[in-house]
């Protein structure tokens, strides 16, 4: 299914239009649609009313109630899942202010328990030196100071014990000079570092051997309830079960071929003396 981002946000309130009108013409009401789903009466207002969006089980548990014919099925679940992704535009985000879209990140690292990072080209701003933040921002113009403190103070969800961290880099997202050598250094010390945490694994896919898998994209997985995959051009935010699914199943490819705690930080600290020298 191709996903237009200037339909995402329509699809929600499609969706709900949709579903509200299906209900009328099988001629129910909210309160025993609700019955028939073992669902709350105002969950399904909120849902006809566009105040909610319904996952995919939600959907097809409606649809089953309403007893839609196949071919409606097919087409309201399509719809469903179009309005259970989010498209996030980089050039919007630069508009409305990069700190704004820290506190998003900082936000889901709040409610989440368990991240997975599938990092593809360069490090990730938990994981980065001030200075490889500051040029990770460098191309930008404008002031990113805020942003840039942001970003640092984000790293202190690292510490947090009840929460559990695993990192996949590639080896080209590590080695990638970024910033000149002595600082390139310093990034992958600091890699070697927070390794080291009881609750943070990074892992590392050298380039060696052979993977028969090819990633397209970095992407992160919050919990088994959300992916968010980044783009040139900006980033996909997956809250379907079955995508989030999809992720987590490659991230597990790629667990398998990376090296962790001591192979890790004995391949980094050969790298990185390679950058200090």
């Amino acid at each position: 299914m191709t996903l237009n981002p200037e339909e995402l946000g329509q699809s929600k309130a499609d969706l709900a239009e949709t579903l509200k009108g299906l209900r009328k013409r099988a001629g129910i009401t909210q309160t025993r649609l609700a019955q028939r789903c073992n669902l709350s009466q105002t969950k399904v207002s909120n849902i006809e009313g566009g105040k909610l969006t319904p996952s995919l089980v939600d959907v097809e548990l409606i649809l089953r109630a309403l007893d839609a014919p196949p071919e409606l099925v097919e087409q309201v679940t399509a719809l469903a899942r179009v309005a259970n992704t989010e498209w996030q535009d980089v050039r919007s985000q630069r508009r409305t202010g990069l700190e704004k879209k820290q506190n998003e990140l900082a936000g889901f690292e709040k409610s989440s328990t368990e991240f997975r990072y599938f990092l593809l080209s360069m490090v990730t701003g938990l994981l980065a030196t001030p200075e490889y933040v500051r040029a990770s921002l460098a191309s930008i113009p404008g002031d990113h100071s805020k942003a840039i403190a942001r970003k640092l103070e984000r790293q202190a969800v690292l510490y947090d014990t009840s929460k559990r961290f695993t990192f996949i880099l590639t080896e080209q997202a590590i080695r990638w000079p970024y910033v000149h050598g002595a600082a390139m250094a310093m990034q992958l010390d600091r890699l070697i570092s927070v390794s080291h945490l009881p609750n943070v694994r990074i892992g590392v896919i050298p380039l060696s051997g052979r993977m028969p898998v090819c990633p397209l994209n970095t992407f992160t997985v919050y919990d088994a309830r959300m992916a968010t995959v980044e783009t040139s051009t900006g980033a996909m935010v997956f809250r379907d079960h079955r995508d989030v699914s999809t992720y987590l199943k490659e991230f597990s490819v790629y667990d398998g071929y990376a090296l962790f705690d001591e192979q890790f930080r004995e391949r980094l600290t050969e790298w990185a003396e390679a950058f200090r020298s």
